[in-house]
């Protein structure tokens, strides 16, 4: 088993991937191991050179008693890059693990090139921290077992996994508790949140939608608000995203790290160019609102269809806007896309795209095209739509 010896402490640390691909740092949250990583492991692997390690006072690591600091286990994770031979690394931390990369961001900028921070803060309470720790010291592990698990996990994830819930529960159980005290203290004191708007590395901050732990309400947003060019994603996850959401976890650190800056820029200018396509279309009410009700499910189809449909499509030079416009209510009335349709029909009557008559036209063409049921399921919804219109003209 490969340990690296640091002020006479032991750390387990472990290698998966090739020698030759980029190297990440994966960190454990506070109570679980470097298994925590083992469902993200193949995706990982296949991309990355990944070295996982128990953080003091956990697993094979050791636990040795008083008071740990996220200095401290910043330099535990340097000295076992130092002994895998890997000079540079991104880190991607859970909870703890978040909060020991960014102390690594902070004090040995050269050696990290991007930060994932997962279900973290960068701020505890100090009270309820110290009053775990004393009932850690005064009852072990199991007394803490209850609150820490659930927090760990949603209630339907441990409903449907209740194999997943008990090996955690048993590996929470089973650890030193000079070790969770220890590492404990180092989440009580931690003193990052001023520090960073400091960094100028890229930033993924990854919040679990279930988490109750370090939800991001409170604590992922500080994070965001004090590093400003930080990435946001939000994940159908608790407070262990590795073990709830292994899949697009991998997924989000894969498609983060594999990009580099200039793709990263290319793709928000792609959106801004179709934003304003979008907003000349269907104008800035109605985008506005669609942006404001976009959920962690949708984004980034959101993000998807402005970039491509509104700005590759819609910004070509090949047909106006009437035309355009004119194209999407036949072909939407022709497959029965009734959202669609209404929309565009709303939005070119309101905006002076097209006349009533256009629209009457398209309809008759769409009947002989596409069938009188198509045509005279548009007549109607179109109907409604002038009708509103028309009474909204009359009230004002």
């Amino acid at each position: 088993m490969p340990f690296v010896t640091r002020d006479g402490v032991r750390t387990y640390w472990k290698l998966d991937g090739d020698d030759d691909a980029p190297p990440l740092v994966l960190l454990n949250s506070i109570g679980t191991d470097m298994a925590l990583w083992e469902e993200c492991l193949p995706a990982l692997a296949r991309r990355f050179r990944v070295l996982r390690l128990d953080t003091r006072g956990h697993g094979a690591s050791d636990a040795p008693p008083g008071d740990y600091g996220l200095p401290m286990l910043a330099a535990d994770v340097v000295a076992a890059m130092d002994a895998a031979g890997i000079a540079r690394a991104a880190v991607a931390g859970v909870s703890l693990g978040g909060m020991i990369a960014m102390q690594m961001a902070l004090d040995y900028p050269d050696r990290i090139e991007a930060l994932a921070l997962v279900c973290t803060s960068a701020q505890m309470d100090v009270a309820a921290w110290q009053q775990r720790i004393a009932i850690v010291l005064r009852d072990g592990t199991a007394g803490i077992a209850d609150l820490a698990m659930g927090r760990f996990l949603s209630p339907g994830f441990t409903a449907t996994h209740r194999d997943v819930a008990a090996s955690l529960r048993r590996g929470l159980i089973a650890m030193a508790d000079d070790g969770y005290a220890g590492a404990g203290a180092a989440i009580r004191d931690m003193a990052l949140l001023d520090r960073l708007p400091g960094l100028a590395l890229p930033v993924l901050i990854v919040a679990g939608e279930r988490d109750t732990s370090t939800p991001y309400v409170g604590h992922g947003e500080r994070i965001a608000a004090a590093i400003p060019h930080s990435r946001v994603v939000h994940l159908d996850a608790a407070h262990l995203a590795p073990v709830e959401a292994p899949a697009s976890l991998a997924a989000q650190l894969i498609a983060f790290l594999g990009r580099d800056g200039a793709t990263v820029d290319a793709a928000a200018t792609l959106f801004e160019a179709g934003l304003v396509n979008r907003r000349r279309v269907l104008g800035d009410d109605w985008v506005d609102r669609s942006l404001a009700a976009r959920t962690p499910f949708n984004a980034e189809f959101q993000a998807m269809i402005t970039r491509i449909a509104w700005q590759e499509i819609w910004g070509r030079p090949g047909l106006d806007d009437r035309t355009r416009r004119l194209l999407v209510v036949a072909i939407t009335a022709s497959l029965g896309r009734w959202e669609e349709f209404a929309l565009h029909v709303r939005a070119g009557l309101i905006r002076d795209g097209f006349t009533r008559d256009d629209l009457k036209e398209v309809l008759m063409q769409t009947a002989i095209y596409a069938g009188v049921p198509a045509a005279n399921t548009g007549f109607a919804e179109a109907g409604r739509i002038i009708a509103d219109l028309d009474a909204a003209a009359g009230a004002q």
